[in-house]
């Protein structure tokens, strides 16, 4: 993996969704892989969902936005404190669910020559299935962290990581991605 190359999408980890779907573990772990991303060269970029005063952005007819309309969850685009941005990261705030639609993460991914993508976030079956997706489309190698991710839908979280992901990404745990980073670092270091 070329680290330089490579950027972890920290996804939807914000206020008011880790109070409704996060847990303190997916918190730590989620730290874990920032800390190793940095460590090693990784760029780490943040992506919340975010709207304006009176949600202009949001139609009538998306039922998952319009129904949450009026929530200050909507607002609130601040990434939890447990793993906030480091001076220097970006945050992207997007309209939808995909982290690219309505954002300009694709631009900030063009500028820094990024091919690779490593997926976290909030949750399994909204955001990190809907930039998969996209991510593939637009040709990207991806990496899902497995517990890196969260769902309100045990059974759907399962099936997504072990049926569906793997056929455009390869997922990992958290612990196994951040020991190959230490792994390709240490190569680098000795000339390997």
């Amino acid at each position: 993996m070329d680290a330089a190359r490579t950027a972890l999408l920290v996804m939807d980890v914000q206020d008011g969704i880790v109070e409704r779907l996060g847990n303190a573990a997916l918190l730590e772990r989620l730290a874990t892989a920032t800390a190793a991303a940095r460590g090693a060269g990784v760029k780490v970029v943040y992506v919340v969902v975010g709207f304006r005063d009176g949600y202009p952005e949001i139609s009538s007819r998306n039922r998952a936005f319009s129904q949450l309309a009026g929530s200050s969850q909507l607002l609130d685009a601040h990434v939890h404190e447990s793993v906030a941005p480091a001076p220097g990261e970006a945050v992207v705030t997007k309209r939808r669910v995909s982290a690219f639609a309505g954002s300009d993460l694709e631009v900030i991914l063009r500028a820094g020559e990024t091919q690779s993508l490593v997926l976290t976030g909030i949750s399994t079956s909204g955001v990190v299935l809907s930039t998969l997706r996209q991510a593939a489309d637009l040709d990207y190698d991806l990496t899902v962290l497995s517990d890196g991710c969260a769902d309100g839908d045990h059974e759907v979280h399962r099936v997504l990581l072990q049926k569906v992901f793997p056929r455009q990404a390869a997922v990992m745990t958290v612990d196994d991605w951040s020991a190959a980073l230490a792994g390709d670092q240490g190569a680098r270091l000795a000339g390997g």
